[in-house]
């Protein structure tokens, strides 16, 4: 009879123990054990491209035998850059070409257009803007000799983030240096700047 009672009091305090073990939580060394962390990702917006970030940048166009070098800056500081600001855009060119036999090169015309986008996608363009020489064949504009403009981006809609500008340039180069025939060349680039606000 004792031997059974002795037997009964280890199975209870047994029982006991394990269910203090129960309570307890896991070990905190225990790899296994705890909630399982969750990752949680948050949307980074995407940088809004500016090429003129550090007020000005430099493009060289081949059109044909034609290499154009093409300097864009702008007077008004970025953070003027507004959809409701008129903003200026000066441009600075001259050429080379090869074979460099003598021959000239002349800039006929000169282009810009300016497209507004939104986060949603491009909005309407604005009208072009034109440059043509008042004089024939056109501006000279082979090294050392250069062009230079300024074309202004009007007001855009309130919700545009950036402007991409559209610029064509139309080239005239003598066939030979005594030549009163050219042939027609076209470069095009595009400068893309955030708008501020």
């Amino acid at each position: 009879m004792r031997k059974v009672s002795r037997f009964v009091a280890v199975i209870a305090v047994g029982a006991v123990a394990a269910a203090a073990l129960a309570g307890c939580g896991p070990a905190p060394w225990d790899p296994q054990g705890g909630a399982t962390p969750t990752m949680t990702s948050s949307a980074v917006p995407t940088p809004v491209p500016n090429d003129l970030s550090t007020g000005s940048t430099q493009r060289e166009l081949t059109a044909g035998p034609v290499t154009a070098t093409v300097d864009y800056w702008s007077t008004l500081a970025m953070d003027r850059w507004t959809p409701e600001a008129v903003k200026p855009v000066s441009i600075g060119l001259t050429t080379t070409v090869q074979p460099a036999d003598g021959q000239k090169v002349y800039l006929q015309r000169a282009s810009m257009t300016a497209v507004p986008s939104s986060a949603a996608g491009p909005l309407d363009p604005l009208e072009p803007q034109v440059d043509a020489s008042t004089v024939s064949p056109g501006y000279l504009v082979l090294d050392p000799y250069s062009y230079s403009q300024t074309f202004n981006v009007g007001p855009v809609p309130a919700e545009a983030t950036l402007v991409t500008l559209q610029f064509s340039y139309d080239f005239l180069v003598q066939t030979t240096p005594t030549s009163s025939e050219y042939a027609k060349q076209t470069a095009t680039d595009t400068v893309t700047v955030a708008l501020s606000g």
